[in-house]
């Protein structure tokens, strides 16, 4: 009998990479990427480098990770020293991560690349150990790298550091934030070398300019969307940068970046400048890609997760000047875009490159580059008189000094206008919001300190408390039976979805997690061979799209700190992961051996596994995820648009069809959880290809 789970658990962890389920790849370009049953690796297979070349880095690598491990226990004691051993490591990593994986297309050059990078970290280690990093007082390039907290691993990112900038400089720094394009053979290593010898598309002058890796080729989305905060916060530990100064910019892959930062966090930008790309799922691939979608219910709603059409509203508090080629095919994100913005009241500079493809016109850049520098001279306006917010998920809960703390219902379109009419006063609209913050930081708030303002809400009037004296002032609020009013201290802990606590599945990835595997056997051979292929397939898929190794325990190897400190993926079922089997009467559903059970319907055990996500039950501050890595899969790959959540809060998944590169079976159902984390009424998933046959 087939023990499937404890198989897997003997295999080494660098064989992981071959328990993966495996599809026929065949090249491909264009419409041919639209089919699912011929999906091409990404990343490519590359080419070995030879016996005598793998034995020349070894030679070279080994004793240099060697020393890295030394000076971490030698800086210990050291915390910020220790932190910048990062900028050694990320190119050890690298090294490690081109032998390990194979991935290098061009053995001659990435020979050449691997040993320029290992020299430069030795120098880097000598220095950091010695008088220190000398490399944070350069100018010009520099490559470096910074811990991610979601998995440990060391990610890359460069630096463009003006030749006017001066160490200890007491002026704040404008800072540009660069999204590169779409590069399916961009490895770690070949992303240093560029930030070691290419200055890049945009070199403002005087300009700090942030090149993120963006963890590859996912068009900065989850992991990749933390990797600019990641590297931001490391950014500002080392450079004097100005809050109100820093523009997000980027063109082809990078643009759709842009514009999703640009919409979703645009009160933290003086400005943004987004190139060609994509705005959205559904037009985009329907008319670049010429697919013909045939979407679930639920996916049509997570697009409002990253569509920045829906979003368009945002752009009220981000200045935006756009660019497209006049005769390129991606021209279609910033037409999109418009018409979106024209709904709102709101006119898109777009500036276009004639009869220029998917490049930018030289002419047109400077133009770019003259309306930017206007835009930076100014700055960003901290604190707004006026708010105008839209969000569909608390996942992006913030517009400046408005904080969202609930809704009605997620993936619905939810909307704020707050505007301080006088120093006594402040109006307010809602919808689809049932409880929100003002929060304005010390020295930032315009009422009368002496006075109680009055708050205007959809109709009623409200007194709030006076602003403290340091000219901060924090108002709860929260609505109950239609009515608004204050929220009391202590209030509001009880299970809801709140802002990074919300879903769907993916969300879990987006912070830190543990993945737990099964201790022993699960209830019957079928579903333990569906649990430990999908467990290596997404343990090896994080690797190969994320560019990390996720954090792996069985489940007796869990401790109090995992639980206190990272979101649970648990795999297994009940009989098999003991989590499961402790957390299960928290959960709004059952599952023994028989079946599968909700409140409206169940499912036979033998042959359905579940796959959810919720607070965890033994720290609600957590998520647990049963049974799923990140939802998008291979045929997702091929096109960044695609790259969107795939599944909802939960799903049933009927393990009779195998998995494939859409999915991890047929869903048998699927739907979200309430705002209070309990089931609710969804619409059927029949009449769908991945539907189970009845």
């Amino acid at each position: 009998m087939l023990k499937p789970a404890l198989a897997f658990m003997r295999i080494p962890c660098n064989s992981l990479v071959l328990m993966t389920c495996c599809w026929v790849f065949v090249l491909a370009d264009g419409p041919a990427d639209n089919l699912s049953s011929q999906v091409r690796p990404i990343p490519p297979d590359g080419i070995p480098l030879s016996a005598e070349q793998s034995a020349l880095l070894e030679t070279e690598l080994t004793p240099l990770q060697d020393s890295i491990h030394r000076a971490r226990r030698i800086l210990k004691e050291d915390p910020n020293r220790l932190r910048l051993l990062a900028d050694v490591e990320v190119f050890a990593s690298a090294v490690e991560i081109a032998l390990t994986h194979q991935e290098i297309y061009d053995p001659e050059k990435a020979l050449a690349q691997a040993q320029e990078q290992l020299i430069l970290a030795k120098s880097r280690l000598e220095h950091l150990l010695n008088e220190g990093p000398s490399w944070l007082q350069q100018t010009g390039l520099i490559p470096r790298g910074y811990q991610s907290r979601i998995d440990d691993s060391i990610q890359p990112y460069g630096l463009l550091i003006p030749h006017s900038w001066k160490p200890g400089t007491a002026r704040p720094s404008r800072l540009d934030i660069w999204f590169h394009g779409r590069g399916e053979k961009l490895t770690e290593l070949d992303f240093l070398h560029q930030r070691m010898h290419q200055p890049g598309t945009i070199q403002p002058e005087n300009a700090i300019v942030l090149h993120l890796y963006g963890r590859y080729c996912n068009a900065n989305k989850f992991a990749g969307e933390m990797d600019l905060f990641e590297a931001l916060d490391q950014v500002k530990k080392d450079y004097l940068i100005d809050d109100n100064r820093i523009v997000v910019r980027g063109f082809s892959m990078g643009g759709a970046a842009c514009w999703q930062f640009a919409t979703h966090y645009a009160g933290q930008w003086a400005a943004a400048a987004p190139g060609a790309g994509f705005s959205e799922t559904r037009e985009f691939l329907e008319f670049f890609q010429k697919e013909d979608l045939n979407p679930f219910w639920w996916e049509k709603r997570l697009w409002n997760l990253y569509d920045a059409t829906v979003y368009a509203e945002n752009l009220f508090h981000c200045p935006t000047v756009a660019y497209s080629g006049a005769v390129d095919r991606q021209k279609q994100a910033a037409d999109i875009m418009s018409r979106f913005m024209e709904r709102e009241g709101l006119e898109l500079t777009h500036l276009i490159g004639p009869d220029t493809a998917h490049k930018y016109h030289p002419e047109t850049k400077m133009m770019i580059e003259e309306r930017l520098d206007a835009i930076l001279e100014l700055g960003r306006n901290p604190l707004p008189k006026k708010i105008r917010f839209t969000t569909y998920t608390l996942a992006y809960p913030q517009m400046h000094w408005i904080h969202l703390q609930g809704l009605e219902e997620h993936w619905q379109r939810a909307r704020i206008a707050a505007e301080v009419v006088s120093d006594q006063a402040i109006h307010i609209t809602t919808r689809n919001i049932t409880a929100f913050d003002i929060q304005m930081t010390p020295g930032s708030c315009p009422m009368d300190p002496t006075q109680s303002p009055v708050l205007h809400i959809d109709g009623q009037s409200l007194q709030a408390p006076r602003p403290q004296s340091d000219r901060s002032w924090q108002v709860k609020l929260t609505k109950q039976n239609e009515q608004w009013m204050l929220r009391p201290e202590g209030q509001g802990h009880h299970l809801r979805k709140k802002p990074g606590l919300q879903g769907p599945i993916d969300d879990a990835f987006m912070d830190r997690f543990l993945m737990v595997g099964p201790g022993s056997w699960p209830m019957n051979a079928g579903i333990g061979d569906w649990v430990s292929k999908e467990m290596a397939h997404a343990l090896t898929h994080w690797r190969q799209q994320f560019r990390g190794s996720p954090r792996f325990k069985l489940d007796h190897q869990v401790t109090p700190e995992d639980l206190k400190e990272s979101h649970l993926i648990l795999w297994g079922d009940p009989a098999s992961n003991r989590w499961i089997r402790q957390i299960l009467k928290a959960l709004p559903i059952t599952w023994d051996q028989d079946a599968i059970k909700s409140p409206t319907q169940q499912w036979d055990a033998n042959y359905h596994v579940p796959v959810m996500i919720y607070p965890n039950p033994l720290n609600p501050e957590k998520y647990v995820v049963i049974n799923s890595g990140f939802t998008y899969r291979e045929y997702d790959y091929l096109n960044n648009a695609r790259q969107v959540p795939k599944l909802p809060d939960w799903a049933v998944i009927d393990v009779r069809t195998p998995p494939s590169p859409r999915w991890p079976g047929a869903i048998a159902d699927a739907g979200f959880f309430d705002e209070q984390w309990q089931w609710k009424n969804h619409p059927p998933v029949s009449n769908h290809p991945t539907s189970p046959a009845p």
